[in-house]
């Protein structure tokens, strides 16, 4: 696998499509071990100065504990492709099997040491700057804990900096 680091201020990016329509893989590693999950809500933008993202984790996903445990996370895109391997690792959970090696996906590394796939078409590295549970007495609309929240498992948001971007070329 072939890492080309690009500048995300000069790529095409919609993150209506990539994120909310084409799916992203949100990994991180926690001592030798790599866990990943589907994601499908998320942003891109600039706050104090910086590239950022911003993700949202329930707090049941077992991901979150390896999220928690460094200070990077990637996100892996797909342009569209690999649909069913994400939906997979999205309803599995890593705890009970080694569901990205049942995925048939591939773990490879990124130069700053962070996991992603070798299937992916794009990985942005990223670097927490802050996270802060959603707590829905700061929600305007009622319909938003009622319909995304019956569980009351608010998700912890985590804004992050792009510290590097690639993509991979076979």
């Amino acid at each position: 696998m072939n890492f080309r680091e690009i500048d995300v201020t000069k790529e095409v990016i919609n993150p209506f499509r990539q994120i909310g329509q084409e799916w992203m893989l949100l990994s991180a590693k926690k001592g030798d071990k790599v866990n990943t999950m589907t994601a499908s809500w998320g942003t891109m933008g600039v706050f104090w100065g910086k590239n950022i993202v911003t993700v949202g984790i329930r707090p049941q996903r077992y991901t979150k504990e390896f999220v928690d445990a460094g200070e990077m996370f990637t996100l892996t895109f797909f342009d569209g492709e690999r649909k069913k391997e994400m939906g997979y690792l999205g309803s599995v959970s890593g705890r009970d099997e080694d569901k990205i090696k049942k995925s048939g996906l591939h773990v490879t590394f990124t130069e700053e040491g962070e996991p992603t796939f070798e299937e992916g078409t794009m990985v942005l590295v990223c670097k927490k700057l802050m996270e802060v549970p959603l707590d829905p007495k700061d929600f305007k609309e009622d319909w938003i804990d009622e319909k995304w929240y019956p569980d009351k498992d608010y998700h912890q948001i985590y804004t992050a900096q792009i510290v590097a971007a690639y993509r991979m070329e076979a």
